[in-house]
């Protein structure tokens, strides 16, 4: 492939300029062949009365142009300039129709960007640049217009033709052939077009919209997976009555339309009514999914549905507002499955993957505000800061304003920008105006990188019955930002007195108590909360809910933590607690393995766990968060030098060291959660969830009864999560059954793709010796397809979160991970830049781990031909 690296372009925030010409209407034909495609583009583009520039660009690849005319006039290689983006057309008048026809070669295109051609279907991904890859145009945000699309092909090998919006014209045509007319009455962005053209099973079904309107709901899937589509299909059925109910958004075309793609770089992709998803975020069945499998399906499906409203109706004016629909849905996304599935679980899923992502992105080389001020490649700014610390500064203006007033604002934000391409600003507006609040100093939350540190300080007065919250904000530095100014943070607040009992809040000045929870706006760096008639001394439950991304950086008194973890009402900051007492056990024991001493385990946090083992009246969910110990990763995360070893050593010992304490309950839990019927209700899911953590605990023995118990769960699941969960505990122990396990499984599953992932997944985490030896086996292996994005990360992704052998002391899974960054970077930069991240936290390790991963992002940066995706993440990670 081509490269730009050598001088890779730098594209700037404060550079914007509105377009020089609006595109108001365009008519897309193609004509699709199994070797390529024409397609044919005319577009009548008017003048902006905003711009002064007289000239068009146009984003294109020059080597597929066939033609160029305007007016219908041809123009010839003298009447344009060719531009290292595109076209440049100059000297036109102030209305006119441009007809551009392009050739591409669909079934070379392994990006898997643009339009391509997979397992024998057409299928496109246009966000965020894909559009120009076929065709010429603007290819911005902020150029809208009404599509015509029409697709010819053949009528036996791809019966079904789609596009965006509603169906007008079909038509059979001469040699084979047929025709299907798309027309979208909704103005939209290049990169909501989609198409689809293959020979492909449907699902059908409808849903009544609250002004009575039937909605035809369809389904797309390879043949044979139909029996797989109800869960997707009830979870969008679902969604578009929630969205109904909670933002009064109405779904606005006749048809809404969903294909699984079993080549696609993303989770899933929002087009206007022709919604295409990676055929891991639509297919489930019990057999061959998990629940985790069928929560993820929930939440995406329901993600790009709500897109309809917060991305499609109302977009993003440029790239740099990313965050502006992704941060904002994702809120909407998580609210819907905290609604589905449980407030407190849901929450504590969401932190879980924050703190150990999004923190450590925020506190790293690629840290960035979620509006970032520039970017080499957009590609590389899809990233847990935009989408998920997007989500919870949504989630901050949620708290602060409350969610009757939230819903005024945004029915506010949808009514004023529907129909246009707006700015970050723009929603903080409609916040402030809907309020009446003053949100100038909470924006800085859109400019700042990096994850604020909040410490806290209480002390009782028990003569004048107050107590007095000191709370303190500091901010670190990050790449381009050495100094931070003061955020605007809200802080949910509870206290406990000794009893585990919430006492009722009243502030200094105030009349009457304001419940058992309140959230203080944290201004300064550091103010002083002081609460009034507080009857006993007490224990601050700070942060409650994860009321701001923050980090808590402050001593916390063992016997608080412990009286949280026993009865505080928050289930978010009950489960924290345990998490931060588990932290500090861990840390200890690292410590002392690091010094070459015995590891002692904490006989009072072993109780604590032991007590939430036993607490039946707990729910299951929750109690399965609260036994989950932190990961290696997220434990090195907070250690000052990551000690990869001592990490694993540390975290084996307690697990085993809880199980033996432990074990009666651990088999009677084991026993009484087993459940013969297969359900997919929350209260199901938890109840495997948490019978599944208690083998887990078992497993950790590795003697020869709790060897035999997971073998024999494993051969007796009836449902995909315990088939995995022993699977995986068996793919871990050096044991007889392991051999066994892995072909079994293979055997039995080879048919299933999505499932043969799961069997890669399980081996590429396995913490036993000779893993990397077994990765590269599997890349060989008939099961394994390198052009496949799913197979991919199934394989690399997660050894590279494999801490212990991913961090091998020889540095040989470095070495293998740049090989492949630069195999699959000729052919998916944007698969391989995904893969470079895991390298970025090199300063966090030991000296001689840091020479050989600066090594391996070195050989990337100076690989001949890496693409600018590549380049940009493993420069800067070699620089920050």
């Amino acid at each position: 492939m081509t490269t730009e690296n050598a001088t890779p372009k730098t594209v700037y925030l404060k550079d914007y300029e509105v377009p020089s010409y609006l595109a108001p209407q365009v008519e897309l034909h193609f004509d699709l062949y199994d070797d390529h495609a024409l397609i044919l583009n005319r577009t009548h583009y008017q003048k902006n009365p905003l711009s002064s520039s007289g000239t068009l660009d146009l984003a294109g690849v020059p080597e597929t142009l066939v033609s160029l005319a305007i007016d219908g006039e041809l123009l010839g290689e003298n009447d344009y300039e060719v531009t290292p983006q595109g076209l440049r057309l100059s000297n036109l008048p102030e209305s006119f129709d441009l007809e551009v026809t392009t050739r591409t070669e669909p079934q070379n295109n392994k990006t898997f960007e643009g339009l391509y051609l997979s397992s024998a279907m057409f299928s496109t991904q246009c966000e965020a640049e894909g559009f120009r890859t076929f065709t010429f145009h603007p290819d911005r945000p902020d150029v809208m217009g009404i599509f015509t699309t029409t697709l010819t092909a053949d009528k036996v090998k791809y019966p079904v033709l789609l596009a965006n919006g509603n169906l007008v014209a079909e038509a059979e045509l001469d040699d084979g052939r047929h025709l299907a007319r798309w027309h979208d009455p909704f103005r939209k962005p290049s990169y909501l077009f989609a198409l689809v053209a293959g020979d492909l099973g449907m699902v059908e079904d409808s849903f009544t919209t609250m002004t009575g309107r039937e909605i035809a709901i369809r389904v797309y899937v390879d043949k044979g997976d139909e029996d797989k589509t109800a869960h997707a299909i009830d979870s969008l059925k679902r969604a578009m009555k929630w969205d109904e109910d909670t933002y009064g958004r109405e779904y606005d075309l006749d048809l809404f339309m969903i294909v699984a793609v079993a080549d696609f770089n993303m989770g899933a992709m929002e087009n206007k009514g022709l919604n295409i998803f990676n055929s891991a975020a639509v297919l489930t069945r019990g057999d061959t999914a998990t629940d985790a499998d069928y929560q993820r399906v929930e939440g995406i499906v329901a993600h790009e549905y709500f897109h309809n409203w917060s991305g499609n109706r109302v977009t993003l004016r440029d790239w740099f507002q990313l965050s502006l629909k992704e941060g904002f849905t994702v809120f909407r996304d998580q609210s819907f499955s905290a609604d589905m599935n449980g407030k407190a679980v849901k929450r504590i899923e969401d932190v879980r993957h924050l703190r150990a992502a999004q923190f450590v992105e925020d506190g790293g080389p690629m840290a960035h505000p979620i509006r970032p001020e520039s970017f080499i490649k957009i590609d590389n700014f899809y990233t847990l800061t935009v989408y998920e610390k997007g989500a919870e500064v949504v989630g901050m203006m949620h708290t602060l304003l409350g969610a009757e007033t939230f819903r005024k604002a945004t029915d506010l934000y949808f009514d004023r920008h529907d129909g246009q391409a707006v700015t970050c600003e723009d929603f903080v507006l409609a916040m402030e105006d809907a309020s009446g609040q003053d949100l100038a100093q909470f924006r800085r939350w859109y400019s700042q990188a990096g994850t604020p540190r909040i410490a806290f300080e209480g002390v009782y007065d028990e003569s004048n019955s107050t107590y007095s919250l000191t709370l303190t904000q500091r901010q670190l530095p990050s790449p381009g930002q050495k100094t931070k100014e003061v955020l605007h943070i809200p802080i949910a607040v509870g206290l406990i007195d000794s009893d585990g009992r919430d006492l009722p809040i009243r502030l200094q000045g105030e009349n009457a108590p304001s419940g058992t929870t309140r959230v203080l706006d944290l201004k300064e760096e550091s103010q002083v909360f002081v609460f009034e008639d507080v009857s006993s001394s007490c224990v601050p439950s700070v942060l409650r809910g994860f009321s701001a991304p923050c980090i808590i950086d402050c001593d916390i008194p063992e016997d608080d933590l412990l009286l949280r973890l026993a009865h505080d009402s928050d289930g978010f900051n009950r489960w924290d607690a345990g998490q931060t007492l588990a932290l500090t056990c861990l840390k200890s024991m690292v410590d002392e393995l690091h010094r070459g001493s015995p590891a002692t385990t904490s006989t009072e946090f072993v109780e604590a766990m032991g007590a939430v083992f036993s607490n039946r009246e707990l729910d299951c969910a929750l109690a399965a968060e609260t036994l989950i110990l932190p990961s290696e990763s997220y434990l090195g995360d907070n250690m000052e030098v990551v000690l990869v070893d001592e990490i694993h050593q540390a975290r084996c010992q307690l697990r085993k060291d809880m199980a033996l304490a432990h074990r009666d309950i651990l088999e009677a839990r084991y026993e009484e959660l087993a459940d013969e019927t297969l359900k997919f209700d929350a209260a199901s899911m938890g109840r495997r969830r948490l019978r599944n953590v208690c083998l887990g605990y078992l497993a950790a023995l590795a003697d020869e009864a709790s060897i035999n118990m997971v073998a024999a769960h494993y051969k007796s699941a009836n449902n995909m999560t315990d088939e995995i969960a022993g699977f995986a505990l068996l793919t871990d122990m050096d044991c007889a059954h392991r051999v066994e396990a892995i072909e079994s499984f293979r055997d039995k599953w080879a048919h299933e793709s999505l499932v043969m992932n799961k069997w890669f997944v399980v081996q590429a985490m396995s913490s036993l010796p000779g893993v990397l030896d077994e990765i590269r086996s599997l890349w060989k292996s008939p099961e394994f397809d390198e052009n496949n994005p799913n197979k991919v990360r199934s394989l690399l992704s997660v050894f590279a979160a494999n801490q212990l052998r991913f961090h091998a002391v020889d540095g040989s899974g470095y070495q293998f991970m740049a090989d492949k960054v630069i195999e699959i970077d000729g052919r998916n930069p944007q698969l391989a830049a995904r893969l470079v991240a895991p390298l970025a936290k090199w300063r966090r390790f030991d000296t001689g781990r840091q020479e050989q991963i600066k090594r391996a992002l070195q050989r990337i940066v100076d690989s001949q031909g890496i693409s600018d995706n590549c380049f940009e993440l493993a420069k800067k990670s070699l620089e920050g």
